[in-house]
């Protein structure tokens, strides 16, 4: 039992001040607003919550209008990865397609205008971006939420995108530190581990967070892997190796030097719940240098709240979590609240120009076109679009709608859509997919829309398959491009937003340069 400094009230406040749950429900419940009034700072906004800018927006000044410092954060990275359009598709490519501009103004302009949209509607702290170098092609998480495999592109996007946000008043949180790109698990499902060393580290995973501190950035968020040169035991989250002593350290003995606030990824996440328990690994992670808990992905009710305060609470008492470590993480995030209060929200957004056009522009840049045989003859009739469509995983979900079926109806009104995927050339054979694909098609063009077709052997055996049979089919690649280019007509556009569709779908129809 240790003895206690603070009141029982001020160890309580403290314990809810780190949490950032997350609701049900498009206006704020009545828990939710109580807590607030008792010390809760934070509130993280899923797709759930967002029906439009305007719901949203009267959802935030509810939260504002009991707290006016309180953090309201969502993760919006765009591209793939959108809350704000979760039901319609990103007006924003993501990070690979920026990456394949290489175009820093352009990536700062996208970020400026994201934040004014966010801040416009009260949102203060975006759990993005993504700093991660995609060194691993068959990365399952990452892939084109990353600006690309090479660290100091990375590095030069993560500053401009931070720049571009922070500018509109809205706070980075940068991830997943110290770097998710090298990983062949989800960290939703299980614990991945990086075996790289101490040095590879330092040139590779590391150089963008650097970049991101160097920047400004106000939030970083750490990633459940497992690195044993760093540490052998704990995963990155729970780490003070990796967050005290790697983040935090100074950089005259190799640390980042960070001082702003530290998120920690969701923390339902089987990397850390399967084996710590959402409690014990809350716990955990406040006493290895975390300020804030993400938690409400999945659990997003007060039961869950009030637990992991009491856990919190249980630890100081108990000699667990030294109460001072408590107090300075609560007190790092109303700082970043008080940060947010001055400079975001609304009246942010309205001292900026609108630039709707950014994100459509951005997206038909990254688009890359190569013809695969004769002069490519746009689409002048209806076509079939068969999406060979893998399983979403988590980050991005399966609620996005994505492709180009819906660009190509409204230039090409007729077409026809129809989804294809593993269960059904494993179950059926690829053959039967495919017959049943012709069928489907009744003679039509078909543009067969993939998504990391080099991570799926079903998949790349069924465009090989439609190929052999049709070669006249288009194939659009709307994940990372590693294949070789195939098809009459291969796009490649880096990302799935809706944008990054309507770019393609407007080559295919001879609707913009590029064949």
């Amino acid at each position: 039992m240790t003895t206690l400094t603070h009141t029982p009230v001020t160890l309580t406040r403290d314990a809810l001040t780190v949490l950032q749950p997350g609701f049900t429900g498009t206006t704020a419940p009545d828990w939710l607003l109580r807590r607030l009034g008792e010390g809760l700072a934070s509130v993280g906004l899923f797709g759930r919550n967002i029906t439009s800018p305007e719901q949203l927006a009267a959802l935030t000044a509810q939260l504002r209008a009991e707290r006016d410092d309180v953090l309201v954060a969502i993760d919006e990275e765009g591209g793939d990865v959108t809350r704000l359009e979760v039901r319609g598709g990103s007006s924003f490519p993501g990070n690979l397609a920026l990456g394949a501009v290489d175009d820093p103004e352009l990536t700062r302009a996208v970020a400026r205008e994201l934040g004014r949209r966010l801040a416009a509607c009260g949102v203060t702290l975006n759990w993005a971006p993504s700093a991660d170098v995609n060194s691993n092609p068959d990365n399952p998480v990452i892939g084109v939420r990353s600006f690309g495999a090479e660290p100091r592109l990375v590095a030069r996007h993560t500053t401009a995108w931070i720049e571009g946000l922070q500018s509109a008043g809205v706070a980075a949180c940068t991830k997943h530190f110290p770097g998710h790109g090298d990983t062949a698990v989800d960290s939703h499902h299980a614990l991945p581990r990086i075996d790289a060393g101490l040095d590879t580290l330092a040139v590779r995973e590391l150089v963008p967070f650097r970049a991101a501190v160097a920047a400004g950035t106000k939030a970083v968020m750490s990633a459940h892997i497992l690195l044993p040169a760093l540490d052998a035991e704990r995963p990155a989250t729970l780490s003070p190796a990796a967050l005290h002593g790697l983040l935090r350290g100074p950089v005259a003995d190799g640390g980042l030097g960070f001082d702003g606030l530290i998120v920690t990824d969701g923390m339902e996440m089987r990397a850390i719940s399967a084996a710590y328990g959402i409690e014990r690994g809350s716990v955990m992670a406040i006493a290895a240098g975390a300020d804030a808990i993400c938690v409400g992905g999945g659990l997003a009710d007060e039961d869950t709240v009030l637990r992991l305060r009491d856990a919190l609470v249980a630890a100081v008492r108990e000699g667990q979590l030294p109460e001072a470590r408590l107090a300075e993480a609560a007190a790092r995030v109303r700082a970043l609240g008080e940060w947010t209060r001055r400079h975001g929200g609304p009246g942010a957004a309205a001292g900026i120009a609108p630039a709707p056009e950014v994100g459509l522009s951005a997206a038909r840049r990254a688009l890359r076109v190569t013809p695969g045989g004769p002069a490519y003859q746009p689409l002048t009739r209806p076509a079939h679009v068969a999406a060979l469509t893998p399983v979403a995983n988590i980050a991005v979900g399966d609620e996005t709608p994505w492709g180009v079926a819906a660009e190509l109806t409204r230039l090409l009104p007729g077409t026809t859509t129809a989804t294809y995927g593993r269960q059904e050339a494993e179950t059926d054979g690829v053959p039967a997919l495919i017959e049943n694909m012709l069928d489907r098609a009744a003679g039509r063009r078909i543009v067969a829309v993939v998504r990391d077709v080099h991570r799926h052997p079903w998949m790349a055996d069924a465009l090989d398959a439609l190929l052999a049979a049709r070669p006249d089919t288009v194939v659009v690649e709307m994940g990372v491009p590693q294949a070789p280019p195939a098809g009459a007509l291969h796009l490649a556009t880096h990302g799935a937003a809706r944008v990054c569709g309507r770019a393609a779908a407007e080559v295919i129809t001879g609707g913009a340069a590029g064949v």
